[in-house]
């Protein structure tokens, strides 16, 4: 399982990367790099935006970590950790002002556990129809410190995760962060056009 960094895509040519905020789209389940990366214009155009590909070829798609072994909605953070190290350690060849993530499902929960591998690095997290790994984290008390503003929304009609989901994370994020919280009357596991007003909002504020 290795992150394929040729595969990424980008909204801006090299020369016009450095000295811009980046921000890291993070697909769901069985998708690709090209199903976020779709969202480009409804986001903020100061960011230099990288949509990454998972590794893991499954479902006709693409998976940040396999679902054959992995409870829905409550993943171990064993099967998460290995591509989440992997994207710090590209983070880290990289130049920017400031970082923020943008993961939806399966990438909300890579998204939400970069955070704890480093709780001071990203200026923005947003989980959309997300759920975080089981247990505590080495970064939760750091993180229960400094509370990185993380955008989380789910729609009531999603289908996809038990009511559990939904439920660990209201526990977790009020006390890990400064959370915006927004539920959509009638969504389903996707993406609504209110839903991408507030998070266009969201990233204005905190990543510039």
């Amino acid at each position: 399982m290795k992150l394929d960094t040729d595969a990424i895509l980008w909204s801006a040519p090299e020369r016009e990367r450095a000295d811009r905020p980046l921000l890291v789209l993070l697909h769901g389940y069985g998708s690709h790099e090209g199903d976020l990366f779709g969202l480009s214009p409804r986001l903020p155009l100061g960011p230099v935006i990288a949509s990454l590909r998972a590794p893991i070829v499954e479902n006709g798609g693409n998976a940040w970590f396999s679902r054959q072994d992995s409870p829905t909605g409550n993943p171990d953070p064993e099967r998460v950790d290995p591509i989440a190290t992997q994207i710090i350690d590209w983070l880290d060849t990289l130049e920017y002002t400031s970082v923020g993530l943008l993961g939806f499902s399966q990438g909300a929960a890579v998204a939400l556990q970069l955070l704890r591998h480093a709780p001071d690095r990203f200026a923005a997290t947003v989980a959309l129809s997300g759920f975080i790994t089981r247990g505590t984290h080495a970064g939760d008390a750091e993180l229960a410190r400094t509370k990185p503003p993380v955008f989380w929304g789910r729609g009531t009609d999603d289908p996809l995760f038990p009511p559990f989901v939904a439920e660990n994370l209201y526990a977790w994020l009020p006390e890990h962060s400064t959370p915006t919280i927004n539920t959509y009357e009638g969504l389903g596991h996707g993406v609504s056009e209110q839903e991408l007003t507030d998070v266009n909002a969201f990233l204005r504020n905190h990543l510039n």
